[in-house]
């Protein structure tokens, strides 16, 4: 199929600074029409930069998109929801009548949950587990499904961490959802094949994000810095590209792998 027939989902795409919107403005960038999707967050919530342009989350990525000359939706979704996600998917249906791509970059913000075990309450742990692994399940299934009955094959791409690789204290509900992803990605990735789907997992470092802004740019970010070997950390606009590749026709022998990039901090599989 040409690109300008393609339609991609990109979930957790409504951050100025964030992988979800990087990766829509670059398979837009490829003519590919994108379908994105955020939580609605509250206005009163967004980061300076996000209010000082009037920055409208999902809404905003979208026109962006649509400037570009391809066409972009924005909805409303809660992917830890089955039902909003079964919604979500027919609407997208309805008005492209397929789907070919399907990025699951929605997680959790980190927050409360970022503390010890034992100090970790049960519904802070279900609330990462929900949004990052149920919301990777219900997308997955349900596009799968609309991709097999289509036949024309299609990418569907998970994103994980590093920390789906290593554990790291005080992120314990983190790490089960990301090492959750990487074995999920495995078992589908070997389930859809034979209908010429792929299925990979990116493994981000360190990222400059809007989700790294609870961690301050002080000493403690340069700390982290200077245990990257390429000494800085990742852009959104990296892990874009590389998403966008994993979508090319020279990228359809590529499934089943959890793909880091990191800087070189973790070189293992």
């Amino acid at each position: 199929m040409s690109n300008k027939t393609k339609v991609a989902i990109v979930t957790g795409a409504g951050r100025y600074r964030g992988i979800g919107r990087s990766t829509a403005l670059v398979l837009a960038n490829k003519g590919i029409n994108v379908v994105v999707t955020g939580t609605g967050r509250d206005p009163n919530t967004y980061p300076d930069d996000e209010k000082q342009i009037g920055w409208k989350d999902v809404y905003s990525t979208a026109d962006e998109i649509n400037k570009l000359g391809v066409k972009s939706t924005a909805f409303i979704t809660d992917v830890s929801s089955e039902d909003s996600v079964k919604e979500m998917i027919n609407n997208v249906i309805k008005e492209y009548g397929q789907i070919d791509i399907l990025v699951n970059n929605a997680a959790a913000p980190n927050g409360a949950d970022r503390v010890s075990v034992i100090n970790l309450q049960d519904s802070l742990f279900r609330n990462v587990i929900n949004v990052k692994l149920f919301g990777t399940f219900y997308c997955s299934k349900y596009t799968a499904k609309e991709m097999i009955k289509k036949g024309n094959g299609g990418r569907i791409i998970n994103i994980s961490s590093v920390m789906g690789k290593s554990g790291r204290a005080n992120t314990s509900a983190y790490n089960a959802a990301n090492f959750a992803i990487d074995g999920f990605t495995q078992a589908l990735a070997k389930e859809v094949a034979q209908y010429n789907i792929t299925v990979n997992t990116i493994c981000p470092g360190l990222i400059d994000t809007a989700r790294m802004d609870v961690l301050g740019r002080d000493s403690n970010w340069e700390k982290r810095i200077q245990e990257i070997p390429l000494g800085r950390a990742g852009s959104h606009e990296e892990v874009g590209e590389l998403i966008g590749f994993l979508c090319q026709k020279e990228a359809s022998y590529i499934t089943g792998q959890a793909l880091n990039i990191n800087g070189g901090t973790l070189t293992e599989r």
